[in-house]
């Protein structure tokens, strides 16, 4: 159970943070800033609840759970230290990717196949959807360039790599089931 009583430390005041496992790094590291981009994409999920429907509602909400799993798997390095630990860490797992794929699958079954790509827009929703969508992607762009220098998750990744299909799909319904989609069109302003 997490008890905070008390908001400011002052810990940080130097420019280091605590990670998961207890070790202090510099704010800006890597892994720091690929678990902050996380937040980052659950605070811009946190928007587009604000314009969703019931069902789509549950599922961000779904997704914001997962969003503070992985951001607390991100933050404890050493995944090989694991057993040794007080606790056991907490891990994203192929079930979180697999459930994003399903509901991808079954969205995506409602959709006519694309012709064009899609700008971000149309409905408020489906706008902070892209919006969702372009954050998760640089959260797995970072956590890409993490795994080349520290271990991490592979979980983890597929996650965040499905994560932004998932909004991209989720957009798409948003927009009246594509049919208000605004795509691109190639050159139309060119003279």
């Amino acid at each position: 159970m997490v008890v905070l009583n008390k908001i400011y430390t002052k810990t940080g005041d130097k420019g280091e943070t605590a990670l998961g496992n207890g070790s202090r790094v510099a704010k800006h590291s890597m892994r720091v800033s690929a678990y902050g981009t996380v937040d980052e994409t659950n605070a811009t999920v946190g928007l587009a609840r604000q314009h969703a429907t019931a069902e789509t509602d549950k599922a961000l909400a779904r997704i914001q759970n997962d969003l503070f799993d992985l951001g607390a798997d991100l933050c404890r390095p050493d995944m090989e230290s694991d057993a040794e630990a007080e606790y056991t860490p907490l891990r994203m797992t192929d079930a979180q990717v697999a459930r994003l794929e399903a509901e991808i699958d079954v969205m995506n079954d409602m959709l006519e196949p694309l012709r064009s790509f899609i700008l971000p827009g149309g409905t408020p929703l489906a706008a902070y959807l892209h919006l969702c969508r372009t954050v998760s992607r640089r959260a797995e762009r970072l956590s890409v360039e993490l795994a080349t220098i520290e271990t991490v998750n592979p979980a983890a990744v597929k996650y965040l790599n499905r994560l932004s299909d998932w909004f991209f799909v989720a957009s798409r319904i948003a927009n009246n089931g594509g049919k208000d989609d605004v795509l691109w069109v190639p050159g139309a302003n060119r003279e």
